[in-house]
C-alpha cells in the first residue's frame, strides 16, 4: 500500500527504480567522446548528470510533451480492456498472462507519472517555480493527488475474494482520464492540422462509447439468456456464434446500429431490454448532436480561415454583377482568385500575424523576407536593425499575366522586389522587350528616395509588365520615410548610393543638385531659428501665466479675508437701529463713521441711567426686547437685586439663552471689562470710556492700515503687469 501509494518517494528503492525510468539527458562530450562510446547502446548508456533532489521538469519542454503522449497508452488500455475482460469472460481467461502483464505495467507507468508530476514545475506570476519543497506541497494538497492516489489503490487483492476472472476490481484505474485530456489538448495545440485532429479525437470517443455499449449488451444478453428472444445475442451453442471474435463484432455492430439509428433493430421484449434501449437512444441523440456540432465547427473554421487568408471572392463577384462589369474583366478577376487558391498565395500576412507580439512578428518577417530584401543593391550595406524595420513594411502583391506593374512617366510611390515570376521591360508599343526580370530582381528603388537633382523627377522611366503570374513585394515611399526618420545615417547612406546610381545612368543634375542642397540648408536654418524663437516665446508665456495665476490667487485670498471680516462684524451684537446703521455703514471702506459712534455711545449712557433708576425704584422685572427678532424675556427679582448690588459674578446664563434688553430696544454693550463691582447695567466710568475710545481708535487705525496695504498691493500688481 505504501509503495504503490507513493508515500516513500524518497526511498533508495524508488530512486534506483526511477533512475531507469525518468527522463534521460544526452551526455554531450563532443565528437571524441561520441566515438569512444559508439559501440554502446545510446539509449541505455545516456548518462544523467542531474541530481535527483534538484531535478525539475519544465512543462514547456519537449520531454513533458513526450511523456504525456506515452501516458495515453496505459489510460486507453484500461478504458478499453477492463470492460472487455469483465463482460467477455472467454477473452479474459484466454489471454490472462498477457492481461496481467499489461495491467501491472500500466500501474508502474501510473507510479512514474505521479513522480514526474511531483517534479513538474509551475508558473507563478510568469516565473517557473523549481523549488522541490514547494512543488511537493502544492501537489500533495491538490485534488489531483487524491485522484491519482485513488487510481493506484491496490484493489487487485479483491481477486482473492471474487476470482481472477473479474477484472472489474480495477475500475479505479479509469480515474486518470484527466491526464488523457491534458495530453490530447497539448497535441491539438502542436499539430499542424487541428481540424483533422478534432475530428479524429471525436471519432475515438465515439468508438470507446460504442465499445462500452457493446460489452454491456453482451453482458445483458448473458444475464437474460443467449437466444431467449430476437433482441439478445443468439445462442452461443450454435457454431457460427460461438467464436469470441464473432461475439465481439456482432455486439459492436448492434451497438453502432442503435447509436446511429440506421437499420432495423429487433424490438425489445423484456423490461431490461427496454430500459437498455431507452438509455441507448438518449445517448444516441447526444452522439449525433456532438458529431453534427463538431463537423459544423470544423467547416466554419475552414471557411473563416479562407476568409482570413484570401480575399472574399463572393463579395467581389456581387459587386461586379451589380455594376455590369464586362465579361472579359470578370474572367480575369476569377482567374486571379483561382490562382490564389490553387497555389495558396496568402495576401493578408499582416492581418494573420496581428495577434502575435511585435518581436515575434519581426522574427517571422525577418526569416521570410530578409533574404529577399538583402538582394536589393541600396540595402546591401545597411545595418540589420534597419532591414528588420523594413521587412515589416513589405506588402505582398500578385500580378496577372499581361498586367502592367508600372508605366513610363507614372509617379513612383513604391519599389518592388520580385519573389517569383517573370516581368518584361517593354517599349511604349507593348511589343518590344528590352529585358526580362526574374526572382530576386528589383526596380523602382530610386523613385522612393526622393533624391534632389533627379532628371526623371521621381517618375517611372520604363514600362514593366508581368509575363505570367508574378509574386512581388512592395515597399512604399511613406513607409521608407518613416523608417529612415529613425536612422539618419542610413538615410544619408542610401541617398549617396542613389546619387551614384543616377550618376552612372546620367540621370543626375549636378548643378541643380548643389543649388537645391543650399536652398534646403537655408530653409532648414530658418526653421531651426524659428523653432528656437518659438521655444523662447513659449517659456516667457509660461512665466507670465504663472505670475498671473499667482496674483489671482493672492487677490482671491485677500477678498476672502475681507469677506470673513465683514461677516464677523455683521454677526456682532447691534446697538439699536442707529447703532446697526452706523455699524453697517462702518463696514464699508472709506466712509466716515465717527459721529455715528459718538451718538450710539450717548444713547447707551442714557439707556444705562434709565435702567438704574428703574432698578432703584424696586421694579420686580422688566421687559427686555431684542431688536431683529422681537423676542422678549422677563428678568427675575433675584437677578435685578444682584445687578443692583453689583454682583456680576453670579450665575451666568448659557450661551444659547437670549440676552436681556431694555424697553427702548437698545443693547447693553459689553466692552469686555468684567471687573468686580460693575454690573451689566452699571454706568460707565471715565476710565472705561477712555479705554473704549482707545479701542475704537485702534480698530479704525487697523482698518485704515488694511486699506493702505490693499492699495499698495494693487499698485504693485499694476507695476508688475507693466513690467511684464
Amino acid at each position: 500500500m505504501d509503495k504503490t501509494g507513493g508515500v516513500g518517494v524518497g526511498g533508495n528503492h524508488w530512486q534506483r527504480l526511477l533512475q531507469r525510468h525518468r527522463g534521460q539527458k544526452v551526455n554531450e562530450e563532443g565528437k571524441d567522446g561520441a566515438k569512444d562510446q559508439g559501440k554502446r547502446n545510446t539509449f541505455v548508456d545516456l548518462k544523467l548528470k542531474v541530481n535527483w533532489k534538484e531535478w525539475v521538469v519544465d512543462p514547456a519542454e519537449h520531454f513533458y510533451y513526450v511523456w504525456l503522449q506515452v501516458m495515453i497508452f496505459p489510460i486507453v488500455y484500461n478504458w478499453v480492456i477492463i470492460i472487455l475482460r469483465t463482460c467477455f469472460t472467454g477473452i479474459a481467461m484466454s489471454y490472462l498472462p498477457v492481461w496481467l502483464t499489461l495491467d501491472y505495467l500500466s500501474d508502474l507507468m501510473y507510479i512514474v507519472d505521479m513522480i514526474i508530476t511531483v517534479h513538474t514545475g509551475y508558473l507563478d506570476q510568469g516565473i517557473l517555480i523549481k523549488e522541490l519543497t514547494q512543488l511537493k506541497k502544492r501537489y500533495l494538497h491538490s485534488k489531483r493527488f487524491l485522484r491519482d492516489l485513488a487510481s493506484l489503490l491496490p484493489t487487485d487483492f479483491l481477486y482473492f475474494a471474487v476470482g481472477i476472472q473479474t477484472p472489474m476490481v480495477r475500475i479505479n484505474r479509469l480515474l486518470r482520464m484527466t491526464r488523457l485530456n491534458e495530453a490530447l489538448d497539448r497535441m491539438e495545440t502542436r499539430t499542424s492540422y487541428p481540424n483533422t485532429f478534432r475530428i479524429t479525437k471525436l471519432m475515438i470517443y465515439i468508438f470507446v462509447l460504442i465499445h462500452w455499449n457493446a460489452c454491456l449488451y453482451f453482458a445483458l444478453s448473458n444475464y437474460i439468456g443467449f437466444g431467449s428472444d430476437l433482441w439478445v445475442y443468439p445462442n452461443i451453442t450454435r457454431p457460427e456464434f460461438a467464436s469470441m471474435r464473432r461475439q465481439y463484432f456482432y455486439c459492436f455492430w448492434f451497438s453502432a446500429q442503435i447509436f446511429t439509428t440506421v437499420g432495423d433493430t429487433p424490438l425489445p421484449k423484456r423490461e431490461e431490454e427496454q430500459l437498455f434501449m431507452i438509455a441507448d437512444l438518449l445517448i444516441a441523440v447526444l452522439v449525433f448532436a456532438s458529431i453534427v456540432g463538431n463537423v459544423g465547427n470544423v467547416i466554419s473554421s475552414l471557411r473563416d480561415r479562407d476568409n482570413v487568408f484570401f480575399p472574399n471572392h463572393e463579395l467581389v463577384k456581387a459587386y461586379l454583377r451589380s455594376h455590369h462589369i464586362s465579361k472579359e474583366l470578370r474572367q480575369r478577376i476569377d482567374n486571379w482568385y483561382q490562382h490564389l487558391h490553387i497555389n495558396k498565395k496568402i495576401m493578408r500576412e499582416n492581418e494573420i500575424l496581428q495577434q502575435l507580439p511585435v518581436h515575434l512578428r519581426t522574427e517571422i518577417a525577418v526569416s521570410v523576407h530578409l533574404p529577399t530584401l538583402s538582394k536589393v543593391t541600396i540595402f546591401q550595406s545597411c545595418e540589420k536593425s534597419l532591414l528588420e524595420e523594413l521587412v515589416l513594411k513589405l506588402t505582398p502583391q500578385v500580378f496577372s499575366p499581361g498586367e502592367y506593374v508600372c508605366r513610363k512617366g507614372d509617379v513612383g510611390h513604391e519599389m518592388y522586389i520580385i519573389k517569383e515570376g517573370k516581368l518584361a521591360v517593354v517599349a511604349n508599343d507593348g511589343v518590344t522587350e528590352y529585358a526580362v526580370l526574374s526572382g530576386g530582381n528589383f526596380f523602382g528603388e530610386i523613385s522612393i528616395l526622393n533624391i534632389k537633382g533627379n532628371k526623371s523627377g521621381n517618375r517611372r522611366t520604363a514600362n514593366i509588365r508581368s509575363i505570367g503570374y508574378s509574386d512581388l513585394f512592395s515597399l512604399s515611399k511613406e513607409d521608407l520615410t518613416d523608417v529612415l526618420s529613425e536612422f539618419p545615417a542610413a538615410k544619408h547612406h542610401l541617398e549617396e548610393k542613389g546619387r551614384q546610381i543616377l550618376t552612372k545612368m546620367g540621370m543626375l543634375e549636378e548643378s541643380g543638385e548643389g543649388e537645391e542642397e543650399e536652398e534646403a540648408e537655408k530653409v532648414e536654418t530658418k526653421i531651426n531659428r524659428l523653432e528656437s524663437t518659438l521655444e523662447v516665446l513659449q517659456t516667457k508665456l509660461a512665466r507670465l501665466m504663472m505670475e498671473l495665476e499667482s496674483s489671482n490667487s493672492k487677490m482671491q485670498a485677500r477678498v476672502e479675508q475681507l469677506e470673513r471680516e465683514v461677516a464677523a462684524l455683521e454677526t456682532q451684537p447691534e446697538d439699536g437701529e442707529e447703532g446697526e446703521r452706523a455699524q453697517g455703514r462702518g463696514d464699508g471702506v472709506g466712509e466716515d463713521i465717527e459721529w455715528e459712534r459718538e451718538e450710539a455711545e450717548g444713547e447707551e449712557e442714557d439707556a444705562a441711567d434709565a435702567k438704574v433708576k428703574k432698578l432703584g425704584q424696586g421694579e420686580d422685572s422688566n421687559d427686555v426686547t431684542k431688536e431683529g427678532d422681537g423676542e422678549s424675556t422677563k428678568s427675575t427679582k433675584e437677578d435685578v437685586e444682584r445687578m443692583v448690588e453689583g454682583d456680576i459674578y453670579g450665575p451666568k446664563e448659557p450661551d444659547d439663552q437670549p440676552k436681556k434688553k431694555d424697553n427702548d430696544g437698545d443693547k447693553i454693550r459689553d466692552i469686555g471689562d468684567d471687573r468686580p463691582g460693575k454690573g451689566d447695567g452699571a454706568e460707565i466710568d471715565p476710565e472705561d470710556k477712555t479705554e473704549e475710545k482707545s479701542g475704537e481708535s485702534e480698530s479704525e487705525a487697523g482698518r485704515e492700515k488694511a486699506e493702505e496695504e490693499q492699495r499698495g498691493m494693487g499698485q504693485k500688481d499694476e507695476e508688475q503687469k507693466k513690467k511684464n
